[in-house]
């Protein structure tokens, strides 16, 4: 397999990527990025992510919320969902130095997220992707046009086009940006955002946060995003899993 082979989606359509968040070792949904306002709970993680690839899904997307805000990790239920699953799987969520991106790879992660430390730290973030070319997914949280770090609780002063810009020269396997202040609500994904985005962007395009139809899919995809993360709408059943996988795997 060539390092390219690493990087994430097919080279045209969309791929739907259903999200398994871990808080407290269950599979969980926030609203809008708020952590006191968690709207599904599932204690079986495992069973939720064999569930996505039973309706068709083949790639998965998970997010330790607990090893992104400092209070514990969930590294025990990410390799068991490894373990029980042929997804494609990235890992994100408190991601901050070698020896955690060297473990996750070994368990099996196929692209690792990597959000606070990248934008905080860049030579660091040079560093890693010389070392892990095409294996790292650069996570934009995003409120206000602007990038959000340490679990939303952070914003800076960086617009999103130009943080994207400045990751064009950086060999990555994509871009995932979520629309934060759309997160959980499902009304719609934020498109004139990831419009900007993909423009600015020179990589993959993942986008997150409110989308709620498979409309929204599609026009994700006529607008060249390569991946979208489906959370809410797949939990509460507004999305049924079956036909999206159908339509929107790879």
């Amino acid at each position: 397999m060539s390092l390219l082979d690493w990087s994430f989606g097919p080279p045209d359509g969309l791929v739907a990527i259903p999200a398994v968040d871990l808080r407290d070792g269950a599979c969980v949904q926030l609203v809008g990025g708020d952590y006191a306002n968690e709207a599904v709970r599932r204690p079986d993680a495992v069973a939720v992510a064999k569930e996505w690839e039973e309706a068709g899904f083949r790639s998965l997307h998970i997010v330790d919320l607990d090893a992104a805000t400092g209070k514990g990790n969930n590294r025990r239920v990410v390799e068991r969902i490894l373990e029980a699953t042929d997804l494609d799987v990235q890992v994100g969520g408190g991601v901050r130095d070698e020896d955690a991106i060297m473990a996750l790879i070994e368990l099996g992660a196929r692209r690792i997220v990597l959000g606070t430390k990248a934008f905080e730290d860049r030579g660091w973030l040079e560093e890693m992707a010389a070392l892990f070319p095409h294996r790292l997914v650069i996570a934009a949280d995003v409120r206000e046009r602007k990038v959000t770090v340490r679990g939303w609780a952070k914003t800076l002063p960086l617009d999103i086009e130009d943080a994207v810009r400045d990751l064009n020269e950086l060999p990555l396997a994509g871009v995932l940006v979520t629309a934060v202040h759309q997160e959980g609500k499902m009304q719609g994904a934020d498109h004139s955002l990831m419009d900007d985005v993909v423009e600015a962007c020179a990589h993959p395009v993942i986008a997150s946060g409110g989308i709620a139809t498979a409309l929204d899919l599609r026009r994700l995809a006529d607008a060249g995003v390569r991946g979208a993360v489906l959370g809410m709408a797949l939990y509460t059943g507004a999305l049924d899993p079956r036909a999206i996988a159908e339509e929107f795997a790879a």
